[in-house]
């Protein structure tokens, strides 16, 4: 009876966003998110736009799994990524004062085509695993759900999601965008009520448990995440596209509303996992089997909905960014519907690909390209925010020892770099990555930045 109720709530979403869909597309409205008239997006389109784009289904799994693991300091620390609403606010708005209209616009004045290259090569990794991750969740509910399920449900899901993200580019997803945040917030809305009120459920404990693993490993998780918060909004064409297609003071405020409310829902998803792990409950299927075994059906269907509708928002998000990235910023297809439709469907079919990989480990992808990122620190700061001009050496030099260190996370259990590497658990070896990492940056970065 659950998966019946769950593709008909599906079914249901994706009428629902393709009626909100524009009827007319233009070229401005596919790549640049204008309306039909030529008008920016307002304020709450954006807000409910960078909130429901964010708070996607790879995040909400990982806010629960690290609250199930660390109890509060997991939770805690996978919050802290969302922080980047503030520090990426923080960017736009000076990137905006010196005239820039993107991350690369900035990069070329300053770096030329191999700025922009190393850049951009982050950028793809980044979209292929937003399209990647939030389809394995789709995978991993359809096969908790009903045995042999996940590649139906995944190429269902990369089916619709594409037809309507086709249709309209990042109007689409913008408008559409509304509608899937709405619905998310009523349907979980309903659940955390019913979890808080639940037999069973203690604040106190929730808010003081240390996880069926121990909180330190939770701990060491929040520094590594204060490490990449700097730079990691800036590696994220989501967030990135939306601070550029409305005027400077919507944009303010819209980051800002964004990080309370998208901090506040992934708190609160993660309390699911948090009193998983109080109740002793027993953790198989990325939680979801759990879940299915602690609470009431109605329950366990919301929260599947939840992930669901935040799995269909991201990506349609990451579908528009990717073809804006190769139409507007590679030129690699022309900047046409059927050149933006094109790279949409190659990147749908390479996400799709990627989850016969067989890694399920959702976390992984955030420490990765994290990581990847954070090269962009230690630039930004010194040539945007100090006014330095940054050598190209300098920058070439902090590139390569992030995406080193991106490897190094991913290809850990390999001999050399686990001869490398502390003898500690994985989290503490990301964090002595990400310290060399930053370390290396900024010193060649200083090294060889001038006054301009």
């Amino acid at each position: 009876m659950q998966p019946v109720v769950l593709i008909a709530i599906f079914a249901g979403i994706v009428v629902a966003s393709l009626l909100a869909a524009p009827r007319r597309v233009t070229i401005d409205g596919f790549f640049g998110g204008r309306s039909a008239a030529g008008g920016a997006p307002g304020l709450w389109v954006l807000v409910l736009s960078q909130v429901t784009t964010w708070i996607f289904a790879r995040s909400l799994m990982n806010a629960a799994i690290l609250g199930y693991y660390y109890g509060i300091a997991g939770t805690l620390a996978y919050a802290a990524y969302y922080a980047s609403f503030l520090t990426g606010g923080f960017f736009v708005q000076r990137l905006r004062e010196t005239g820039a209209m993107s991350v690369q616009d900035w990069l070329a004045t300053r770096f030329g085509p191999v700025g922009t290259g190393c850049y951009n090569l982050v950028i793809v990794l980044r979209l292929l695993s937003e399209v990647f991750a939030n389809l394995l969740v789709v995978g991993l509910i359809a096969g908790a759900l009903v045995q042999g399920g996940a590649t139906p449900a995944i190429l269902a899901v990369a089916v619709l999601g594409f037809a309507y993200s086709a249709w309209g580019g990042l109007s689409a997803a913008l408008r559409t965008d509304v509608v899937q945040m709405l619905v998310f917030l009523v349907v979980f809305g309903v659940a955390f009520v019913a979890l808080v009120t639940g037999p069973g459920f203690d604040l106190g404990a929730v808010l003081t448990a240390q996880g069926t693993a121990g909180a330190l490993n939770g701990w060491v998780l929040l520094v590594v995440a204060a490490l990449q918060v700097v730079s990691y909004p800036l590696h994220d064409p989501v967030m990135m596209d939306r601070g550029f297609i409305s005027d400077m003071r919507t944009t303010r405020a819209s980051f800002l509303h964004a990080f309370w409310i998208s901090t506040l829902c992934i708190l609160g998803f993660g309390f699911f996992g948090i009193q998983a792990g109080l109740i002793g409950a027993t953790y198989e299927g990325e939680l979801i089997g759990t879940w299915g075994l602690m609470f009431p059906p109605w329950i366990f269907v919301l929260l599947m909905t939840a992930l669901v509708v935040s799995a269909l928002s991201t990506l349609d998000s990451a579908l528009a960014s990717a073809s804006r990235l190769v139409v507007e910023e590679l030129h690699l297809a022309p900047r046409t519907l059927s050149g933006g439709r094109g790279v949409m469907a190659l990147f749908m079919l390479a996400g799709a690909l990627l989850t016969l990989w067989g890694n399920a480990t959702l976390f992984d992808a955030v420490a990765v390209s994290g990581t990847a990122s954070m090269f962009l620190a230690p630039v930004m700061i010194v040539g945007l925010v100090m006014g330095r001009q940054v050598a190209l050496w300098s920058y070439v030099v902090a590139f390569g020892a992030a995406m080193l260190g991106a490897w190094v996370y991913f290809a850990r259990g390999w001999t050399l770099w686990a001869m490398l590497l502390p003898d500690a658990h994985k989290y503490v070896q990301l964090l002595a990555i990400c310290v060399v990492v930053l370390g290396v940056g900024f010193a060649a970065v200083l090294a060889g930045a001038r006054r301009a």
